[in-house]
């Protein structure tokens, strides 16, 4: 298919960076709800919107999407009216986490309802960076461009990261989490950010789901930095949560409050997200772990010490 004739809709925010990144961005016709970077994509047709409320409270949030998951229902929902009258030729979507995005299953079930219409699905389901990079290169090949230079673009810059951190002989431990209340410790990728940026990640398993965590494991872990990044929280949301988090009576024992090395980040545009940007995450990271070999290039906006 000529590239002109690429009609594409992406339905969750890593696929619609990874299309930007690799150059195709005026070919997107429609986007999720969620989406929102880069820039010039806001202005598309959105065609999911939730079914629930995540302006809350971190523990109302997370009593909304039990309810939902308990009763079978979806927390999200396609506009497929709007599907209807972009006819897109591709839609990207993802198999990994119901709670993050539109499935593949729900997308596969809304096409069977629009008639007249050869739409191409592709599904993304990363579990760590390796199938990150993996899915650039499968999106690319797909819709008929290279994925090659912004491939090398990507890992020039992790290389750049790690010839700083070469003499580093003692990384912090480090302890990322991915929600708040109830506490749950970030997987996937995130461990291999936290090791790539000069951490040492002392709970959280590369490449399995993001799992609950009771406050004796964190105390037992004790790690010398703690990075909170709620999913698909902003820096607002994200310090809010944990000013609630501050108020349980455990938090006073860990080293790393009592040290002050707790950060707040922005976990939706940077840790949730796995598309380019997670090389971003782990520059921002090493700021962080080790702010007299990395300029803080993304404090302010991309993380704040908490106090």
């Amino acid at each position: 298919m000529p590239a002109s004739d690429l009609r594409i809709v992406s339905l969750i925010p890593s696929a619609t960076e990874i299309v930007a990144a690799l150059g195709l961005a005026d070919h997107l016709v429609g986007r999720s709800h969620e989406c929102d970077y880069p820039p010039q994509i806001k202005n598309l047709p959105i065609c999911t919107a939730a079914n629930l409320n995540a302006d809350q409270p971190s523990h109302l949030i997370h009593k909304q999407v039990t309810a939902l998951l308990q009763s079978a229902l979806s927390i999200y929902r396609l506009e497929l009216v709007q599907l209807e009258r972009l006819k897109p030729t591709h839609i990207l979507t993802q198999a990994q986490c119901e709670v993050c995005a539109v499935s593949l299953v729900e997308v596969e079930e809304a096409l069977s309802q629009i008639t007249d219409q050869n739409t191409q699905i592709i599904s993304l389901q990363p579990q760590m960076l390796d199938h990150v990079w993996h899915d650039i290169e499968r999106v690319a090949i797909v819709l008929g461009c290279d994925s090659q230079p912004i491939l090398n673009s990507l890992q020039a810059r992790i290389t750049d990261c790690q010839q700083r951190l070469k003499d580093l002989q003692h990384p912090p431990t480090v302890v990322c989490l991915e929600w708040t209340d109830p506490l749950m410790v970030a997987g996937n990728w995130v461990p291999e950010l936290v090791t790539l940026a000069g951490g040492h990640p002392c709970l959280g398993t590369v490449g399995q789901h993001s799992s609950w965590l009771t406050w004796e494991q964190l105390i037992a872990a004790n790690p010398d930095i703690i990075v909170c990044m709620p999913c698909g929280f902003d820096l607002a949301q994200t310090t809010q949560a944990t000013v609630d988090l501050a108020q349980q009576s455990q938090w006073q024992q860990l080293q790393a409050v009592q040290n002050q090395q707790v950060y707040v980040v922005d976990g939706n545009q940077y840790f949730n997200r796995p598309g380019p940007r997670l090389v971003d995450s782990t520059e921002l990271l090493a700021e962080i772990f080790h702010p007299h070999l990395f300029p803080p290039r993304y404090a302010g906006h991309g993380w704040l010490k908490f106090h």
